[in-house]
């Protein structure tokens, strides 16, 4: 097993000093201790290869005066620290070595990183993604302002050490919170999105949409999900929190309509552009899920199955609402918190659903977190 050297400092990852197999164990057990009482919790699926699994990568930059050179690096949990990091055991080891190549490519150009204290400075923070499939890397330099010195070399140089990079982007930030990007940007090389593969069908992902961080599990956590739902071709899906569109595309080959609804206008953009791509029968909207649904059920609108993989917090009991009164047969609820989970469910179990099968999934080997899918149908 190999082992973090900034475990102690970090604080990314809380689990790396267990064996792989006991990072398993421990899930389980958490696992069962929260969801147990709604149904047998399955055993959970993990990782053949547990390192390098991200598909994303970012890391803020900040002056070395000792060094007299540019570092990258995390914010230090609650101290608000920069920790300097060059590599990391989760992250794609190409995206660690493009943000070292951009930090020796600030020092030549004369780009000086942004100082939080002072308010001085260009260079904000990166963000890296890669289409595992298709090795399709993307840079998104986040800056203070939109006067990117020498342009053209520095683009031009930072391909000819990376020629694997498709896609470069400059997203403005000049007072915006740390690690977000800004409203504006600037496509500098490529097309200013990158594609991947996921479940035999193909995703455009540009730099504020939603993807999975683990594609490997992704295919094993959606493969089940689209069991639980038992789609015969002729079901209609509501694919809630839908992103790009990823898990209802691929639901949508094997049903008679799917209908996916998203807050961020730029993930249903690419979602729209995915579903065109794939060549399924998607209807992509960009509004709030619950409304969507209240409204549908005002006019007798009915689904067969609905998605959802809502944020951390879960769903609102608004959309909860919503979603028993649209009265399903099935729900298929994606989470990546048991906590939060264990409420809906509860919920749920109260308002004429019963819970039939709980699969967890390890989508974040070296972390406490725990993702799963769950089959809950019409009582």
């Amino acid at each position: 097993m190999e082992k973090c050297r900034n475990f102690k400092r970090c604080g990314g990852c809380q689990l790396p000093n267990l064996e792989y197999g006991e990072q398993l164990e421990y899930k389980q057990r958490q696992a069962e201790y929260l969801l147990s009482d709604f149904c047998r919790v399955n055993e959970i699926i993990g990782m053949d290869k547990p390192y390098h699994y991200r598909n994303k990568a970012s890391a803020v930059f900040y002056y070395d005066r000792k060094k007299r050179k540019t570092v990258s690096g995390i914010y230090q949990g609650s101290s608000g620290r920069i920790m300097p990091i060059e590599s990391c055991l989760l992250e794609d080891e190409k995206s660690d070595e493009i943000i070292q190549t951009v930090c020796r490519l600030a020092d030549s150009f004369k780009l000086k990183p942004y100082s939080l204290e002072t308010g001085a400075g260009f260079l904000r923070h990166i963000l890296i993604r890669k289409g595992f499939k298709t090795n399709q890397y993307m840079v998104v330099l986040i800056t203070a302002s939109p006067a990117l010195r020498s342009k053209r070399s520095f683009v031009n140089a930072l391909i000819k050490a990376h020629p694997e990079i498709t896609t470069i982007v400059q997203s403005i930030n000049p007072d915006g919170e740390v690690l977000t990007l800004g409203e504006k940007s600037e496509v500098l090389f490529g097309n200013g999105f990158i594609e991947d593969e996921l479940c035999g069908c193909r995703f455009r992902i540009s730099p504020a949409s939603f993807y999975q961080i683990n594609p490997v599990q992704t295919e094993i956590l959606y493969g089940k999900a689209i069991e639980f739902a038992g789609l015969t071709g002729s079901e209609r899906i509501f694919d809630a929190y839908c992103g790009t569109g990823t898990i209802g595309i691929i639901a949508a080959k094997n049903a008679k309509e799917a209908i996916g609804v998203e807050i961020n206008e730029a993930a249903v953009k690419d979602a729209i552009i995915n579903a065109e791509r794939n060549e399924t029968n998607n209807q992509f909207i960009c509004a709030d899920a619950e409304d969507y649904l209240n409204a549908a059920a005002k006019h007798d609108e009915r689904f067969d199955v609905i998605f959802m993989d809502p944020p951390r917090a879960g769903a609102t009991v608004k959309f909860l609402k919503s979603a028993v009164k649209a009265n399903p047969k099935k729900i298929v609820y994606i989470s990546c918190n048991p906590k939060t989970l264990a409420r809906d469910l509860k919920y749920l179990d109260k308002n004429g659903y019963k819970v039939k099968e709980i699969q967890p999934v390890d989508m974040f080997p070296m972390t406490k977190h725990i993702e799963a899918a769950v089959l809950i149908t019409r009582a």
